[in-house]
Formats: C-alpha cells, structure tokens, sequence
C-alpha cells in the first residue's frame, strides 16, 4: 500500500466513525509557548481537550506534521526515528473512550477493507494498573493474555511517570500496538491513550478521575507504512527511499544501506526535509529558539556531505525532490520551491566558509586530549569555538562521538550563561494551571466587540491580584491603589483589542460605579482578554458593571496597522511575491515589518516602496472587512501566509481591488485616513530576512518636519543651497583634512574653501528630493540623519580651531633644526635639545629630529608642542649610538607625558606622547631635561 493511500484511507476511516476531519497544524505553532514546533496531533486540541473552548465537533481525526529533536541522535541510524514526520490521530473530546478506540483501531489495521493486517501478528501493551483496557482486548478483541504485555508507568502512560514523577495535570494510561514482521524484530505502530485523570500533587491516591474523558490516539505513519510495504526502514517507504537516491545522485555516492554514507544519506534526506517544510512556513535558520534547530539540523546535514567529500552547496538541490514526493498531501510545497532552495543555498554557503577551519581547531582539541588520556571533550572549549567561529556545539559532539569521545553539555551550558545566551527549551508545561487557566474553564471566552466602537457596557468577571510572593491568585474584590499594584482584569466582554498578530494591546480605562481602573495593556490568552493595569480610585469588585473606554492611542495603532496591508502590497509589487510577511509589530503611528528577501533593498526599491504606500494612502480607498469561509477567501485571491494557521471562517481585510488579507486585528475605514507614511530604516535582522521601520500619521508628520529642518540647517550653516549640502559637506571634508595636514607638516594653510553656485537660483526641491539630499549626506559623514547637523557644526568648528592653530604657528615663524641646535645642551658627549615646538605637528617634529640627528650625533632630543587648548603632543628620539649605550625614547616620553595629562610610549630610537594639559608644559620641559640627564649619566 503507497503512503498516500494509506493516509487518506485512515483519515476516510474516522470519517465513517463520525470524526471531523481537521487539516494538520502547522509545523511552527508561534502563538503556542508551550512548544518549539507541533511534537504531536494533539497538541492543536489542547483547549478542545480541557473544555476551555466552544466545540463544534466532539471527534476529530487528523494527518499532523510533527517535528522532533529528542533523538535526533538516532536519525539516519536507526530503521524508524525522524525529526520530521507524519503522525495520523483520531481523537474523542469527552464523547466515545476504551471500547470504542480499541476496536476502531482494531478494525483499521485487520479488516480487509482496510489494511488487512494479520491479527497473528499484532500484540499490545497496557498500562499495569489498566484492568479495563487489558479486559477489552482479551474479552472483545479476542486476544490471548499471552499477547497482552503490563508495563510501568514510565512506559505505558502519559506523560511518562506522571503518576510518580509529574507533572500535575491531565493524564492518563495508553495501549501501544505493535506488529511483528516474520523475521524482524516488533515495531510500534499506534499508541492509544486514554486521558481519564487529572494528576494532583504527590502520590498516593494523587489521580483524581475526570468527569469528561478523552481519547488521544496517534500512529506514526511512515512506520505503517514500512510495515505494510514490507521494508525495514521507514527511509525505503515509497515517499523517502527516492529523495535518499537523489541525495546519493547529488553528493556522487551510490546509496548502500549498511555503509556509513548510508548513514549520512538517510540523515541528509530526513533533516532537508525537515528544514523544507519549515523554511516553506518562513521559519529561517537563525541565531535561536526554533530557527536555531533548523539551522542545526541544515548544518548536520552539510556536515554529512562534507566527510562524503563536498566542499560546495548541495543540500539545496533536494528541495524540488521533496517536493514532488510531498506533492498529494501538501501541494503548497511547489509554490516555494525556489525560495526555499536559495535559503538553503545560503546558509550551506556561510557554514562552509567556517566548516573547515571550525575542523581544523576541533582536531587541535581532540589532538590535545590523545596526549592528555582525556575522553570528555570540554565544555568551555567548545563554547568558545562557538562563540569566536561559530561552529555548533552539536557539530561538535557529532565529530566527537566519532572518535569515541564524550561530551560536557554542563560545562557548556554554564559557560554560555556568562555569555548571556538563553535560548528557549524545547517545552514548556503542556497543560498550564493557575487562575486565568480556571477563568478559561468557567467563561471560556470574552466577546471581543471592538471592530466596530470604542466603548462597551462590560461586568466585571474576574479580577487576579499578585500576594506578597508575586504569585496570582483569583480575588472577589480589590482596594490597593497605585502602578505599585498591578492587576488582571477579565469581563464579560469587551472593546479592547489583546495583542496579537503583531499588533499590540490596547489602553485605556474601566469605570464603575465606585472604582476607576487604568488599562496600561490588554493581552490574548487562547479567547480570554486580560485587561492589565491598576486601581486608580475607588474598589474594584467582581460581577459588579461597568464602561470600558478604549484611548486614542487605538486610532494611531489602526493607522500604523492598515499602513502594514498597504506596504505588503508594495513590496511585492516592488521585489515579488516571495516578500512575504515573516512577522510585524505596531503601535501608535509605528511599524516593524519583516519580509523574506535574501538580499539588501536598495535604495532605488525602497523610494519606490514608499511612493507606492504613499500613492495608495492618497488616493483613499475604501478599507472593508468581512467574514467569510477559508475557501471563498481563497476564490477572492486572499494573501494566505505559508505557516500560518487560519480559522474557518476568517476575517478578510479588503483595502480598495489591490489588498485582501487574513486578518484579525483593527483597521482604518479608508486608505486616506493613514495620513502619511514614512521609512526610516531598512536592515537585516536575520539571513532570508529583512526589516522596514515606518511611520504614520502624527509621527510621519513630524519626521517630515526634523527631515526639512535639519536639511535647512545644515545648508544655512554652510551657506548653500538646500540641493548644494552634499557638495558642500564634501568639501568641507576635504578642508579638514587639508588643514589638519597642515598643522601636523608644513604650516603653510589650504586655500579656502571655493563657493558653491550650482543651484543657487533652483527652486525649492519638494520633500522626497530633500529626504534622499539629507540621507546622502548623513551617508558621507557616516551618522543618523537627524545628527547629520551636529556633525557639520563640528566640522565647522574644527576649521576655526585649525586655523586659529596654523595662525598661531605663522606668527611665532618656522623654527629650524639649526634654531634647535643652538639651545642645546652638552652632556659628556652628547648634545641634549629639549625644547618646545610651538604649533608642530607630530610629522614636523619628528622631521626636525632626524634632520637633528644627522646633523649633531650623539644627540637625544625631545620637542613638545601644544594643540589648541586641551592637547598636547611631544616626541623623542635618539640617535643609534645613545640607543646602544642604553638609552631609550619610549621610557624618556612615556615618563614626561604623565605631567601633562596623557601617555605614550614607542622605540628606542623614536617615540611619541600626547597629553591634555598645555599649561603643565613648562614643568615637562624642566623634567624632561633631569630625565635625560639621568639616563645619559
């Protein structure tokens, strides 16, 4: 039986047993907490399973795709252990329990019409305690105790010992099925749990029963499948044994099963695929959280090809491959192919730069332990290599384990705390406890009315207060006044919008009859809003009434999020569709949105960008939204996410004919209302992604105005042409590098600096000419743009101070080395010169000593001048017979230099010292001599 048939035949099984059948989650569930990525089919029914939410439909059966890292040491190494992979469920929300599951399950894998199993050849396990499920298959089933096994807790039961161990919640016993192919060793195929208590606190007598059971079911499909196909490895099932000879094809090596490169095939095909799937819902390889594990298994996989001999990119090739194989349940995969490849491409292409030296340094470290009798590679070590070059701990442990080495991931993981890095672990509590988890289970949900008015009649349903050791608890009523005091509030219902898909929470306040309670935030948890603040006046009590009045900040926030539609619309027109949304935050008249594209936005696209928000922001299109089914949304052309979960029906934003959109958030009525819209930045906060940075409204308005008065100011201050500044301020560059190159050789100053006249009689240049004039500017001086004006102020401010210096300079005249030689002193044989240099430069001192030093050895000469009014400067140098009879200019400088301020240091021969403190320059000069004096003899 092909993979495909076998899925569908599941899924159509449960259906005739009167399941929904529900599309699997997606492979990154963001706004779950709990998980990195969905480990299990059950995991999209969590709140159906704890009666938290409205059920339209009591049995469910699903195809999930999963993704685990939890023996990702096996993968490629054992018959049947993925990270990605397919788990079918079928699942009872407090409807049917034991029976029914056992023998649908039954009746799936034996009956002919479906997969026709031998019953011979089938066993299971039951929990030790489970009398009713061991009971079911020997009296109904049929089965012989003989082929009915008991285990403990740490087997037979979900979550594994929770009896004993943990974690309270709920839980509950399981029966796993196994098959037994004639010749091989048994393999689990479905695990049936049954989820009947709810764990309370230590044992004994600790599992209370549910008053509302449920089932839980999942079989591993490529499992089955290699059990109905007849092969011994999941990895030569009909759906991967292709994309494992098409690695071999593409890495040059023939695929055979027992050989090491086996290995390393199987492993290349399991972790591209994983890596394809997600990459396809936009989760790139990163720095962290569910990014870094697919960055890590990318890496794995390359690492695989590396010892196979590769030193290019290859992985990329196996997109199109995985594709095809995964075209009959997931067609959306060949809409991304390229996109998904070109990331692949990248990532393999930064790692192998720093591959083999990452090697390389590993080798010294293993070479060192040989000599050392070390077996435990050490964890600081390995830290550092990751933190200094970036090569992954996992790598390393991999390349280890291959020379039979362990691994310190304590010392590891300590180290990396002092390097402050704290990625989230793989999950969190499945089934959180605590009050707003019993305010989900008494309101299950509050009726948000706030598309449509900003301000309701709400009744106070739940207040949660913090005690004296910052832990929650439920309170029928609340006096403590002040920010000091934060609260939760939740209400029936309410005009606040809980943050969510990237827009942030509303504020404002819920008046009462006797209270005033400020909301400084208001949050989502699953349907329940959290009103988050404090008490400003009065007591706040529960089920009593009262008016909540959302602020206007909510207008600035709708302003910000309509203008995020419109810019997703323009960066696809402008860069293609690929540009899709990988995430956004806003506020009051700001955004953050991020968007794939694999390379930076040039300037040219990013103009074009804003010009096209900025067009359709005037020409004031009618914003609408409505509910409709997912499939109609479809038909309208709706821009559906990759990797995003929709509900059925969905909210569709409509932005004139150019924008429709999924979503939930709040929104303008018309284009025009988003006032303006302005880019301030566009950068790369990861590989694959970039950010824009933009404003609206009252915010853009005043970004305006700073561009317009700081491009003004700058062209006042140079007297130019507002067009002129970037010519100008180039210029003026010039100046200051030509003055200080005066006041550090000749003396003599540049011209000055020569008008500007290009534009002089322009007419003023609009907006947008302006922007583009300040940021090259800004560019040229390499500073923000808003501190382009300081910097020209300071640079305006250098050339009075050069020329105050070279004035200065001319009017004390050119000292000379003869000048110098005639203030010398005689020490035994040598002529000692310490003198000031007024106004010299370091290279015009220096110029002065080497013409001294060829005119008068032996000599030690020391020249001091000062720079302006808080810098110094001073050099030494000494001919070659004083250096050989002991002296030395770097210790004569750098003890002279303290008495102004400063240090130094250099050669025996030459060196050189600055200082801050011009009025000490008379007592250097005097300690200067008794200095040389002493090292002379």
């Amino acid at each position: 039986m092909k993979t495909d048939e076998l899925r569908e035949k599941y899924l159509s099984f449960f259906e005739t047993k009167g399941h929904a059948r529900r599309p699997s989650d997606v492979l990154v569930p963001t706004w779950d907490p709990s998980v990195l990525f969905t480990p299990a089919g059950m995991n999209q029914f969590k709140d159906h399973f704890l009666g938290r939410v409205k059920l339209d439909f009591t049995r469910a059966t699903t195809c999930q795709k999963c993704l685990r890292t939890g023996d990702i040491d096996n993968v490629g190494r054992t018959a049947y252990h993925h990270t990605f992979f397919e788990m079918l469920g079928n699942f009872s929300f407090g409807d049917y329990f034991k029976p029914e599951a056992i023998s649908w399950a039954w009746e799936f894998l034996t009956d002919k019409k479906w997969l026709g199993l031998p019953a011979d050849q089938l066993t299971v396990t039951v929990y030790k305690d489970d009398d009713e499920a061991a009971d079911y298959w020997h009296e109904k089933i049929g089965l012989p105790t003989s082929r009915i096994q008991r285990l403990e807790e740490d087997e037979n039961f979900w979550p594994a010992s929770a009896p004993s161990q943990g974690p309270d919640g709920v839980c509950g016993p399981c029966s796993e099925i196994y098959y037994h192919p004639k010749g091989s060793n048994p393999v689990e195929i479905w695990n049936l749990v049954f989820t009947q208590f709810n764990r309370v606190g230590d044992p004994p007598n600790n599992l209370e029963p549910l008053p509302s059971k449920n089932i839980d079911t999942g079989m591993g499909l490529e499992r089955t499948a290699a059990t109905l196909q007849g092969v011994t490895t999941n990895y030569h099932i009909d759906i991967l044994r292709p994309i494992v000879e098409a690695a071999g094809e593409i890495c040059g090596v023939k695929y055979v099963p027992e050989e090491d490169n086996g290995r390393r095939l199987r492993r290349i095909t399991d972790h591209i695929r994983a890596c394809t799937f997600a990459i396809h819902e936009n989760v790139y390889p990163g720095a962290n959280k569910e990014k870094y594990v697919i960055r890590r298994l990318l890496r794995r996989a390359v690492l695989d090809g590396h010892q196979m001999g590769l030193r290019e990119p290859f992985a990329y090739q196996l997109v199109d491959k995985i594709a095809e194989m995964m075209k009959v349940p997931y067609p959306e995969l060949q809409e991304t192919t390229q996109r998904v490849a070109n990331v692949i491409r990248s990532e393999e292409e930064s790692f192998l730069e720093r591959l083999d030296d990452g090697l390389a340094r590993t080798e010294k470290i293993f070479g060192t332990m040989r000599k050392e009798n070390l077996t435990v590679v050490n964890g600081v070590e390995a830290a550092q290599l990751y933190q200094t070059y970036g090569f992954p701990p996992e790598l390393f442990e991999q390349v280890a384990a291959e020379r039979g080495l362990a691994f310190d991931w304590p010392g590891y993981k300590a180290e990396m705390e002092k390097f402050g890095d704290e990625n989230r672990p793989d999950t969190i509590a499945l089934f959180e406890t605590g009050p707003i988890e019993s305010l989900k289970n008494t309101l299950r949900k509050t009726d948000f009315v706030g598309y449509d008015q900003s301000d309701a009649d709400v009744t106070i349903k739940g207040i949660v207060a913090n005690d004296e050791d910052d832990k929650t608890h439920l309170v029928d009523d609340y006096d403590l006044l002040g920010e000091e005091h934060q609260l939760i509030v939740v209400t029936d219902c309410t005009p606040f919008y809980g943050e969510s898909g990237g827009q942030v929470g509303d504020s404002g306040e819920i008046v009462g009859e006797d209270f005033l309670f400020i909301v400084t935030d208001t949050q989502k948890d699953s349907d329940l809003f959290l009103h988050r603040g404090y008490l400003a006046s009065g007591k706040i009590s529960s089920n009593v009434d009262a008016r909540a009045v959302v602020s206007q900040r909510r207008a600035g926030i709708q302003r910000a999020h309509s203008a995020t539609h419109i810019l997703h619309y323009a960066l696809q027109k402008n860069l293609g569709e690929h540009a899709q949304q990988q995430g956004s935050k806003v506020d009051e008249d700001w955004l953050r949105f991020d968007f794939s594209n694999m390379s930076a936005v040039t300037p040219e696209q990013l103009s074009a960008i804003e010009e096209d928000v900025n067009e359709r922001v005037a020409a004031s299109e009618n914003v609408k939204w409505e509910t409709v089914p997912l499939a109609k949304a479809r038909e309208l052309g709706a821009m559906m996410l990759f990797g995003e979960k929709y509900p059925d029906p969905v909210r569709l934003v409509s932005m004139g004919t150019f924008s429709r959109e999924l979503c939930g958030g709040t929104h303008l009525t018309n284009t025009g209302e988003v006032g303006m819209f302005e880019v301030v930045s566009e950068e790369g906060p990861s590989a694959g992604v970039r950010r824009i940075v933009a404003l609206t409204g009252e915010k853009a308005k005043e970004y305006r105005q700073q561009v317009e008065s700081t491009l003004g100011e700058i062209a006042a201050s140079l007297k130019v042409h507002l067009l002129d500044v970037p010519e100008a301020v180039k210029q003026l560059l010039q100046y200051v590098r030509d003055l200080k190159k005066a006041t550090g050789g000749s003396g003599k100053a540049p011209e000055a600096l020569s008008a500007i006249t290009t534009n002089a009689k322009a007419a003023e240049p609009g907006y947008v000419q302006q922007k583009e004039t300040l940021k090259e500017t800004a560019r040229m001086i390499n500073v923000g743009m808003f501190d382009a004006a300081a910097r020209v102020a300071a640079l305006l401010a250098d050339v009075a101070s050069l020329k105050k210096e070279i004035a200065a300079r001319a009017e004390m005249g050119v000292l000379t080395a003869d000048d110098l030689l005639a203030k010398a002193e005689t020490v035994g044989s040598t002529r000692l010169i310490v003198a000031e240099a007024p106004g010299a430069g370091p290279n015009e001192m220096r110029g002065l000593i080497d013409q001294l030093r060829k005119k008068a050895a032996p000599c030690a000469v020391l020249l001091i001048a000062g720079q302006g009014e808080d810098k110094v400067m001073m050099v030494a140098g000494l001919s070659e017979d004083v250096v050989k009879s002991g002296g030395k200019a770097g210790e004569w400088v750098k003890a002279i230099s303290t008495i102004v301020g400063g240090s130094g240091g250099g050669r025996p021969d030459m060196a050189q010292a600055g200082g801050k403190d011009p009025s000490k320059i008379a007592d250097a000069l005097v300690e200067a001599s008794a200095f040389a004096k002493k090292m002379l003899g």
